[in-house]
């Protein structure tokens, strides 16, 4: 029977995903993947990561793949050299190494067409996902596409929910503290995969949906 996963930021970290999804989910054809963003920066292998979501694609796992602030600081880092200055402190010269380019334009066209098609958010019946949270002050909790990029602090409102948990990531967590949310309106499955130095961090997290 088809499965549904929610999986955290990965940052660059293929090896680890690629365990993740075949050594831990043993994922199938028909299974569902959520990907909150954050797939490039700070890790070893941003383009392998890409490379293997495109795999799954191709082995007819179906992937739903959202966007995170890193990959909006890559797209708008050609702007300025104020842009491109600020992707680079938050780990992009990690990801222009793994692509083998000196800047977001001169990637290969498939992998930027990967990066301008991401969602912002996604919903289902029983879920809201999105990478790093909604702006709960606004009627429209979807207005907010920065929120929904940046935020770290909220407060969920479940009426504006509809009663569905919201599942994001973006700020880092200790693995026991991503374990422990229960019966919570929102879960965030970021456990700073790419952080493995930092104890209690280290971890790349699935939620089965």
């Amino acid at each position: 029977m088809p499965r549904s996963f929610a999986i955290g930021d990965i940052h660059g970290c293929r090896n680890t995903l690629y365990r993740l999804l075949f050594d831990v989910l043993h994922t199938e054809p028909g299974d569902t993947l959520y990907f909150l963003g954050d797939y490039i920066d700070r890790g070893p292998d941003s383009e392998g990561v890409i490379d293997l979501i495109h795999s799954l694609q191709q082995q007819g796992c179906h992937t739903v793949t959202l966007r995170g602030n890193h990959e909006q600081l890559m797209m708008d880092s050609g702007q300025s050299e104020e842009h491109f200055a600020l992707w680079i402190r938050n780990g992009g010269n990690t990801t222009l190494e793994s692509f083998g380019v000196s800047s977001y334009a001169d990637m290969p066209e498939r992998y930027k067409t990967f990066f301008t098609s991401t969602w912002l958010y996604a919903e289902t019946e029983t879920h809201i996902l999105v990478h790093a949270g909604l702006n709960f002050t606004e009627d429209d909790i979807f207005s907010d596409a920065r929120a929904m990029l940046w935020i770290r602090q909220f407060e969920v409102d479940t009426i504006k929910t509809g009663g569905r948990i919201l599942v994001h990531g973006h700020t880092p967590k200790p693995l026991d503290h991503i374990l422990s949310q229960k019966n919570t309106p929102a879960v965030n499955l970021d456990a700073g995969c790419v952080y493995k130095e930092i104890p209690g961090f280290g971890a790349l997290v699935a939620l089965k949906l």
